[in-house]
């Protein structure tokens, strides 16, 4: 049984981040901004084809009647409903354990307005991505989103051990954190990986548990 980490399919947010939501100064405030992020940003025409690409590939992996789990923003509820056109009954299930990280009243800041309107969290921002906490209710990688994707891989370890395939959809950030647990690394280390090239949208990441530990069998990335 495995354990897949699938980051959702291109959005209108990846494809147009600064002539779209990104503004400067941001025309709307933090709480409408993440309600346009959570339940607004959509795919668009190349992520619909990634994930059709990703209905085709999911079956060989995946096998009969996996147990799927998607993030609670509608991007990768999307993916999920259009990879797995006819999922068990039941599933998908939406989690908030597979969200973004919450940035709070920074949601699409640009930088140079974030570190203007907060220049007491610049210098972490700029060197400390992992601790640096988003303000008014955010979330930090190391602590919020790492916590939350413990919970989630606690979760896949009792249904792999069930002998069940288990789906997770969802974001880059989410699956920095997962891959930091599942493959016992530190999240500096994973990214300085990400600096280099993020995980693409759509790619899957192939996770097994050996001997009560995940091991990581395997990347699939869509061709398109």
């Amino acid at each position: 049984m495995a354990l897949l980490v699938i980051r959702h399919a291109e959005s209108i947010e990846n494809a147009d981040k600064y002539n779209g939501f990104y503004q400067d100064p941001r025309p709307y405030s933090g709480a409408a901004a993440h309600f346009i992020s959570r339940s607004i940003v959509g795919l668009t025409p190349r992520g619909f084809r990634q994930a059709l690409w990703l209905a085709g590939a999911l079956p060989a992996v995946a096998g009969a009647e996996p147990h799927v789990y998607t993030s609670t923003y509608r991007r990768a509820i999307d993916t999920a409903a259009i990879a797995l056109p006819n999922p068990p009954d039941g599933w998908p299930r939406q989690t908030p354990l597979l969200d973004e990280q919450h940035y709070g009243d920074a949601t699409y800041m640009t930088k140079r307005e974030l570190f203007h309107t907060y220049p007491d969290l610049a210098e972490d921002r700029r060197l400390r991505k992992h601790i640096w906490t988003a303000p008014g209710g955010g979330e930090s990688l190391a602590e919020g989103v790492r916590t939350r994707a413990a919970e989630f891989a606690e979760l896949a370890r009792v249904e792999l051990q069930a002998a069940r395939t288990v789906i997770a959809f969802t974001h880059q950030t989410t699956a920095v954190a997962l891959r930091s647990l599942l493959e016992d690394r530190t999240l500096p280390e994973i990214l300085a990986e990400e600096r280099k090239g993020k995980m693409p949208n759509a790619a899957i990441l192939h996770y097994a548990l050996r001997d009560g530990r995940f091991t990581r069998t395997g990347t699939t990335t869509p061709p398109i």
